[in-house]
C-alpha cells in the first residue's frame, strides 16, 4: 500500500466568493484550494499560510480547522489525508510570481464551483466548503500530542471524515 499524502489547504472567502486555484495535476487542469505538503519542522497552520502565498500571491490568517479528510483516489488508491482551515485574507499581490504548475488564482462563487464540479480536484473540495458553510469547526485540541504530524499520519487518520 502506498504511503497517505498528507497535506493542508485553506478556504479563504470574500464577498461571496472562494479564493481557489486552477492548476495542473496528473496531465489535467483542475480546481483546487490553495494548499500543499508541510515541510519538516512546519506546523499546519504555518504551511496553510506559506502554501496559501506560494500558490496564490495573497497573505493570510490562519483560522479555525474546518475538519479533516480522507479521500482515495478510485483508479490508484491513493490516500489523500487533508487537513482544511478557515483562512483570513490580509492582503493580495497579484505581480508575484504564482507556484509551478499553478496557472491561476481565481476567485468563484459556491455556484461557479459545483457548475465545475467535474473540474474539481477532488470531492474533498466541494466538500470542505459546503462544511465551511454551515459553520462546522473541530476544536484546536485536536492535534494535541500529534506533532509533528508527518509522522503522526495514523493519529491524523483516525480523526479524519472519508468524503
Amino acid at each position: 500500500m502506498q504511503p497517505t499524502d498528507l497535506t493542508v489547504s485553506a478556504i479563504i472567502e470574500r464577498d461571496g466568493r472562494y479564493l481557489m486555484v486552477e492548476e495542473v495535476a496528473s496531465g489535467a487542469v483542475v480546481i483546487n484550494q490553495p494548499g500543499g505538503h508541510l515541510e519538516s519542522g512546519e506546523s499546519p497552520e504555518e504551511a496553510v499560510i506559506r502554501e496559501v502565498l506560494e500558490e496564490t500571491g495573497c497573505d493570510v490568517a490562519c483560522g479555525e480547522l474546518i475538519g479533516v479528510y480522507l479521500w482515495i483516489h478510485p483508479q490508484t488508491r491513493q490516500q489523500f489525508l487533508r487537513i482544511v482551515f478557515a483562512a483570513t485574507l490580509l492582503s493580495e499581490d497579484d505581480a508575484r510570481p504564482l507556484d509551478d504548475g499553478i496557472i491561476a488564482k481565481r476567485w468563484l462563487s459556491s455556484a461557479d464551483i459545483e457548475h465545475r464540479r467535474q473540474s474539481l480536484r477532488s470531492p474533498v473540495v466541494q466538500r470542505c466548503i459546503r462544511d465551511f458553510e454551515a459553520g462546522r469547526r473541530q476544536p484546536e485540541s485536536l492535534f494535541s500530542g500529534m506533532l509533528p504530524l508527518q509522522q503522526n499520519v495514523h493519529a491524523v487518520l483516525a480523526s479524519a471524515e472519508l468524503v
